[in-house]
Order: C-alpha cells, then sequence, then structure tokens
C-alpha cells in the first residue's frame, strides 16, 4: 500500500521546507516538493498534512514496559504499558527496560512484552539487567544477551549513585561495561551501558574513573536521570566535555513541586554552557515510578511517570525559543545514532522507516505513523493495544 503525505512541511530533523513524502508499505520511498499518486502504484492513499509539520517518530529509549515500582510494597508496583500509552505520545520506537524490582518483573516477560508491542504497531526493543548487579539476563550473561537475542541492544538499567542499587564496585561496573561492548561489537548492536544514576553524592564519579582507568570509550555508557539536580546536571556537562552523552528524564510540565527542573531547563542550560545539543538526549522513564523518599529513606509519597511527558518536554524546547529542528534531535536522530537504530529510525528519508509525526500549527499530535501504519488520526488512537 502506498500513502502521500502532501504539503506538509518536512523535518528530517533539519527542515527541508515544504515537501511530499511517499510511503511505501513500512518505509519512506521518496520525498520531494511534489509527488502524484500513479495508477502504477495501484490503490494509493493521499493524506493532506497542508500548513502542518510533518517530523519524525520519537524514540523513548527509556521504559517500563512492563511496569515498575515496588518501593512501598506489592501495592505499589505500577501497571504495564499498553499500546496508545505509547502512541499518543508521538512514540514509534521504544526500549524497554527493568529498574528496581528485578524479581518480580522478569527478563522473559519483558522480552515478551516488546515481541507483542512490536505486533501490535510499534518498535520495541529492551536491555538485559536491571538496578541490580550482576544482573539478570535471559541467557546466562550480558554478552551472549545481546549476541543471540535481536531485541536487546543494551545492558541497564544498572543503578549507581543511588540507596536502592547494588553498590556495584568499580570492577564490577567495569565488566558489565566490557560484557556490553563486546556484545555490542558480535552482534553489530550498541551495546551500551544504561545508568540509572541516582540522589546520591558519588553522582558520575563511578563514569569518570571507569573513563581514566579502562579502554572502554565513553560513548559506551549512557547516564540518565541527570537532571535530578543542578550540581548533577553541572557533573554531566563535564561528562559531555570528556565526549559522553548524557540523558534527561521528561518531567510533568504542570509539576510546581521545588526543585523540579525539567528536561527543557535542563537542555537550555545545557546549551548555554557550550554543550552540543548532539551530546543531549531525553526520555520519559513511562511507567516507572517517582517515589519521594524522606530523609531515613521511607518513601514518602508516589507517582507514575507517563510517556506523553516526552512529547510535553519538546513542546517546552520549542515554546522557549529552540528552533525544531534543534529540539527534535534529542527525541529522534541522537537517541537513534545512540542506539545504533540510524537512518533507519530518527530521520525522515529515502530508506528510512515510515515513523512519521505530524503536527498541527500549535504543534499538537495530529497523526502517528508507525512503520507506515497510522496509528493516531485527529488525536485519536485509532489502532489499540489488544487489550485496551
Amino acid at each position: 500500500m502506498f500513502t502521500i503525505l502532501k504539503g506538509g512541511h518536512v523535518f528530517s530533523p533539519e527542515s527541508m521546507g515544504v515537501q511530499d513524502v511517499l510511503i511505501a508499505g513500512p518505509v519512506i520511498a521518496h520525498i520531494a516538493a511534489a509527488i502524484d499518486a500513479s495508477p502504477q502504484y495501484g490503490y494509493t492513499q493521499v493524506v493532506d498534512v497542508t500548513d502542518r509539520l510533518v517530523v519524525p517518530g520519537f524514540i523513548d529509549q527509556h521504559v517500563h514496559l512492563l511496569g515498575g515500582g515496588g518501593e512501598d510494597g506489592f501495592a505499589t508496583r505500577t501497571p504495564e504499558v499498553v499500546l496508545s500509552d505509547i502512541t499518543m505520545g508521538g512514540i514509534t520506537t521504544v526500549v524497554g527496560c527493568l529498574g528496581t524490582d528485578g524479581i518480580t518483573r522478569s527478563m522473559p516477560g519483558l522480552l515478551a512484552k516488546a515481541r507483542s508491542l512490536e505486533i501490535e504497531g510499534i518498535t520495541a526493543y529492551i536491555y538485559t539487567g536491571a538496578y541490580e548487579v550482576p544482573p539478570p539476563t535471559l541467557t546466562g550473561s550480558v554478552r551472549s544477551d545481546l549476541v543471540l537475542i535481536d531485541k536487546v541492544i543494551g545492558c541497564g538499567e544498572v543503578a549507581i549513585s543511588d540507596h536502592r542499587s547494588a553498590q556495584p564496585s568499580q570492577a564490577e561496573l567495569a565488566r558489565l561495561a566490557a560484557e556490553a561492548r563486546v556484545g555490542g561489537l558480535l552482534s553489530g548492536k550498541a551495546g551500551v551501558l544504561h545508568l540509572h544514576v541516582g540522589a546520591g553524592k558519588r553522582q558520575l564519579a563511578a563514569l569518570f574513573a571507569l573513563a581514566d582507568e579502562t579502554e572502554i570509550p565513553v560513548s559506551q555508557y549512557v547516564p540518565t536521570h541527570i537532571n535530578r539536580s543542578w550540581p548533577l546536571i553541572e557533573e554531566g556537562i563535564r561528562w559531555t566535555k570528556q565526549g559522553g552523552v548524557i540523558d534527561f528524564t521528561a518531567a510533568d510540565s504542570s509539576d510546581n513541586q521545588a526543585g523540579t527542573i525539567t528536561a527543557a531547563q535542563a537542555i537550555i542550560h545545557c546549551i548555554a554552557q557550550g554543550v552540543s545539543i548532539d551530546r543531549l538526549t531525553v526520555s520519559s522513564d513511562g511507567h516507572g515510578s517517582l517515589p519521594v523518599f524522606d530523609g531515613q529513606g521511607d518513601v514518602s509519597g508516589l507517582r507514575v511517570g507517563k510517556l506523553t511527558w516526552l512529547y510535553e518536554e519538546i513542546k517546552s524546547l520549542i515554546g522557549a525559543g529552540i528552533s525544531v529542528a534543534e529540539a527534535l534531535r534529542p527525541v529522534t536522530v541522537n537517541p537513534a545514532k545512540i542506539l545504533k537504530l540510524y537512518p533507519a529510525k530518527g530521520a525522515l528519508k529515502a530508506g528510512s522507516h515510515a515513523d512519521i509525526l505530524v503536527l498541527d500549527r500549535n504543534l499538537n499530535i495530529e497523526q502517528v505513523f508507525a512503520k507506515g501504519r497510522r496509528l493516531v488520526k485527529d488525536g485519536q488512537a485509532v489502532v489499540k493495544g489488544t487489550f485496551e
């Protein structure tokens, strides 16, 4: 089946001006100033997107597909993700992870969830592991998971600088990074070590030590939750100056809690400090728990992260004066390159997957195409998960 998106302002994420986009099955076949339906195509759906923005589908590299949490007992385990949770936020590619709870949430369960989401319409990958070290795996090691399991593209989220972590030693972290790197080399995957960074005083000290004491390149590490505090953001900036990347967690734009730093605020600050936008990414932590701990380490409050916050952060960036092309990079081409999914993902160009968002003049999500299939139309999910 062929679909032509006609007359929209295309961002690849670089601005391409007003163009038509020809979708052939699951991929983009052509982008040009004028593409007309041909009888040779057979039936062709033509979608008028005049005065709209046509942009790449978002990549969310940190989602608790099975739910997360449990820090205050069984009743605080957060629910599983369903398809429309993802697509209504403009997300067409996710990477699932386990968090604090690698016991009642399992690697086989996470793999099955990723496969189910693929069947329902989006692209889904997973990290092997969880907070703890040694990490839970599918085949017995991080390296063999990467080599043998198609959906595994890295190891994570391994916790550091957090009272919930396994307090891994420097040697244990180095071993994990080495396993992930070699597994990635052997399988042609990114093999990143995706690291949950907590509120502990050690911040990114472990990463700086790994960079100094091992031969593993800094590109192998993706520390996340870096907008947890301003001191941690400054540590993150220092990490980028050594060639690393940092990931910010999307926040609720309506959250008025004192001390909340949105990803948009963090990115604007980093740019002002001379950090290249190419070093920055944003993920949602969707369906992960957002516990608040008191001075004794007990849970005093609990919320659930939403995948739609990712889109809200990008909208906030644009509203703050960051260009559309630049604002899109942290959720499109940047994670695609870090995860070795580019150019199939993260860009609009001939041969790329037809993962496409259509935004109206107010930047609201109007349509979502994933691998050429329309999942959201007129701002409503028209394809839903099996049990929605």
